[in-house]
């Protein structure tokens, strides 16, 4: 068997992905990657359009034709990189509940009341107990790799899924930023009745001490509830709305000032929390709450470089809602190459190579 520096010195980053190795075609295992991503196969708390939860299988298979050059740092592969199992449990919950979760969103969207329905309120509570046993996995699974040392990425499943491995990280770093790239606000205290929703991921990291700002970019949909709460957390949470975005571009303010702005108000350490309908819908054709407007790829990549230039370090991130269309989609090879470009920085920022 090979040791790591063996499968360095053997492995050809310039041929032919290999569908039956690891993400992007890497052939490294979960002992010898320096950075470990987990895929989490969950969206029964998606609340229009499910199907984020294939996204980790498709996005895997289809990583292998992503190259593996990166001006950013051409040898990042060599740090490393290995997904985990797909874990069946998360797998077989998200299939027993998808189809009650639906039920569930029909009465509630035609105005039923679950308190006054048993069987709804027993739905309810099933997916908030679910959904508190995803979390709780993957917090321990992500200090367990933390604890050994290794850095720890997230490919979603909806947006409830990164809030264990955020959790991990709150314990073992004393500061950090979150940079969240989103067409939501997210910080719905429930949405439907859902406690650990898509829709509430930033209201529950709130709590999180080591979570010193938020900088929020590209959001253009969010309530009344919402809106109120990024006022009255104003010290915490910086927001970038897509609008305000727009405007300033138009006006001639440069994307490389909005971007210095964006960055300048982000601590040393941050946390990339990459929603793919931050994009521009034509760039996620498929994912499950698409809004008008977004950034564009170009604009996201641009961005992250920028993060990188100004001396930021990347502790860890997720990437979510990708919702796989019909064969080799669009929204699947976007997404590998976003995927691919969080584990660079990553990579990068932390001195691996």
């Amino acid at each position: 068997m090979q040791s790591k520096k063996e499968k360095i010195a053997t492995f050809d980053p310039s041929g032919v992905g290999d569908i039956s190795a690891n993400i992007f075609g890497l052939p490294f295992n979960t002992d010898e990657a320096d950075l470990i991503i987990l895929p989490v196969p969950w969206d029964v708390t998606a609340s229009c359009k499910p199907g984020a939860s294939k996204a980790p299988e498709s996005i895997i298979k289809s990583s292998p034709q992503t190259n593996l050059y990166n001006t950013l740092c051409p040898e990042a592969w060599k740090a490393g990189i290995a997904t985990e199992k797909i874990p069946e449990q998360i797998l077989y919950l998200n299939k027993k509940l998808t189809p009650a979760a639906i039920r569930y969103r029909n009465f509630i969207q035609q105005g039923g009341d679950v308190s006054r329905n048993p069987k709804m309120l027993q739905i309810r509570n099933n997916i908030n107990q679910a959904s508190a046993y995803v979390a709780d996995h993957i917090e321990s699974l992500s200090k367990k790799y933390l604890a050994e040392g290794k850095y720890v990425g997230l490919l979603g499943g909806d947006h409830s899924t990164p809030i264990g491995l955020i959790k991990a990280l709150s314990e073992k770093h004393n500061e950090f930023g979150i940079l969240q790239i989103d067409a939501h606000g997210d910080l719905c205290k429930s949405f439907e009745g859902l406690e650990q929703s898509h829709a509430s991921i930033t209201f529950n990291i709130l709590p999180l001490n080591a979570i010193k700002k938020i900088v929020q970019v590209g959001v253009r949909e969010f309530s009344h509830q919402e809106s109120q709460r990024m006022k009255d957390n104003a010290e915490r949470i910086k927001v970038f709305f897509d609008h305000e975005i727009k405007k300033s571009l138009f006006e001639g303010e440069t994307w490389k000032s909005i971007c210095k702005r964006i960055t300048t108000d982000l601590p040393e350490k941050v946390y990339i929390t990459f929603d793919i309908d931050g994009l521009e819908p034509a760039n996620c054709p498929s994912t499950g709450t698409p809004v008008p407007g977004g950034l564009s790829f170009d604009q996201a990549i641009y961005l992250l470089d920028q993060l990188v230039k100004n001396k930021h370090t990347v502790i860890g991130f997720d990437l979510v809602e990708v919702t796989p269309g019909s064969n080799n989609d669009l929204d699947t090879i976007i997404a590998a190459r976003i995927l691919f470009r969080l584990s660079v920085m990553l990579i990068k920022t932390n001195n691996l190579v």
